[in-house]
């Protein structure tokens, strides 16, 4: 069996080259079901310990002992990629799963929202799954879960983008700064460490990098009633609560990095899957499969795809997509939404008139305590589902105060918050802050703000 597979891996391998898919050098590990279900738990091999990811394993693996749900595989956006693979699995399971996970390593290679992806995450992860230990034997396991808790209830609230353009903010300042300053040269005598400061003539202004460095760090430090919104409320509690230690300040960058990690996975679920399933479909078919074997993978991949009557299926809803569009535009044209979207313009640009009907696909909404169908036409289907991928399907909140009490905004683009998921989740922020918060949001047509001070939490309509 493992000989089989040893070879049928070649073939699938060259066999996915041949037809154009480029990714990262692979490494695959048959594994049993509670090694899978861990990882798939965790989302990685190596992470953290919480409570949270042993709710996730113990869920998944019932559904697995009761024969309600599988996983076959997961895979891992690294260099080299890491690919899991169930030991219970037939050679034809396999040999489909081995045509998944390289399409899907060619996702993570690709596209371009992948591209500032840390690709040494297994190893980073380790090294931060270390330090939260340390934090355990230090603070005790109690006090650094209760951190975790408050932290990962926030962890979705990131701005991917914000650590680059905060970066090129800097970098701007510096370099708007040093043109305001005679005597350029003298810039260049600024000691990389230790050391005098070489000063300006200049009266006013900072007189080093490391003082105009210093005065941002200061700018930002000193949120004001006139900041502008902010997206990434865990970088902006992270640089700015007054209330944490520096362990705290670790953690947090640790949830968030982790997060940001994950973002570009999230933000394209439905064109990954549906680019993976197209790719196995025609890597399958391109192989010398015996009659058994067809009609094995005709069966599993038909799971795969099979259509939802409650939910969108990434996989069917995203291979139906790719094959429309090599059917108007061409194969090479595949390789260039591969590489350029996410779902949100994916679908913006792709979900036509004719899919959205062979789909049977409808929008659908809640009348007081009941859910409807609220249209089946096509644009407003095409739109609604363009919602539901916004932000990674999650609420978009900012940061619009912070003077002393933390202030934030949902904006309401006509689905509520959940009631209940508020009254949880407000507290675990005012932990973070070390002060009251407050969240605007809309209720029944209505403005409320929610506000705690980390015992209750109360609601005000205005």
């Amino acid at each position: 069996m493992m000989q089989q597979l040893e070879q049928a891996i070649d073939e699938i391998t060259q066999k996915a080259k041949s037809l154009g898919l480029d990714f990262f050098p692979m490494r695959y590990e048959i594994c049993p079901p509670e090694v899978i279900y861990t990882f798939g738990a965790y989302g990685m091999p190596t992470r953290y310990n919480h409570w949270s990811f042993g709710k996730a394993f113990y869920k998944m693996k019932m559904q697995y002992d009761l024969g309600m749900s599988k996983i076959y595989e997961l895979v891992i956006n690294s260099n080299p990629c890491y690919a899991f693979l169930l030991d219970s699995n037939t050679l034809i399971q396999n040999k489909l799963i081995v045509a998944h996970v390289l399409a899907h390593c060619d996702f993570f290679k690709n596209n371009a929202h992948f591209a500032h992806t840390n690709r040494n995450m297994v190893e980073s992860m380790a090294a931060s799954a270390d330090r939260i230990r340390q934090y355990e034997k230090t603070y005790g396991r109690a006090k650094v879960e209760s951190f975790l808790d408050a932290a990962m209830a926030i962890a979705e609230h990131i701005d991917p983008h914000a650590d680059r353009i905060k970066k090129k903010q800097q970098v701007d300042h510096l370099k708007k700064v040093r043109t305001q300053q005679p005597y350029e040269d003298l810039w260049e005598l600024e000691p990389a460490v230790g050391g005098e400061t070489v000063s300006s003539p200049s009266p006013s202004g900072p007189t080093s990098i490391r003082d105009i460095l210093k005065g941002h760090r200061e700018e930002k430090e000193s949120p004001s009633h006139s900041m502008e919104p902010e997206k990434d409320i865990l970088l902006f509690i992270m640089e700015n609560s007054r209330h944490l230690e520096d362990w705290q300040r670790d953690i947090l960058t640790i949830v968030r990095d982790e997060m940001s990690y994950f973002w570009p996975q999230i933000e394209t679920k439905v064109m990954n899957e549906g680019w993976a399933t197209y790719w196995h479909l025609h890597i399958m078919r391109e192989l010398d499969l015996s009659d058994e074997e067809t009609i094995e993978f005709a069966k599993l991949n038909a799971s795969v795809i099979q259509p939802s009557t409650t939910q969108i299926n990434p996989y069917y809803v995203g291979l139906k997509m790719f094959e429309d569009i090599e059917k108007r535009f061409g194969r090479d044209h595949l390789f260039e939404v591969r590489e350029l979207e996410s779902d949100t313009s994916f679908i913006r640009n792709y979900l036509t008139q004719d899919l959205v009907k062979e789909l049977n696909m409808f929008s659908f909404g809640k009348i007081g305590s009941d859910y409807v169908i609220n249209s089946t036409e096509w644009e407003k289907v095409r739109d609604t589902f363009i919602e539901s991928r916004v932000n990674g399907g999650f609420p978009y909140l900012t940061v619009i105060d912070a003077d002393p009490d933390l202030h934030l905004h949902h904006h309401y683009e006509g689905s509520e918050l959940d009631l209940r998921y508020i009254e949880k989740t407000l507290p675990y922020v005012q932990q973070l802050w070390g002060r009251n918060v407050h969240l605007q949001t809309m209720i029944e047509e209505r403005r409320v703000v929610f506000s705690t001070d980390g015992e209750k939490v109360h609601r005000k309509f205005i």
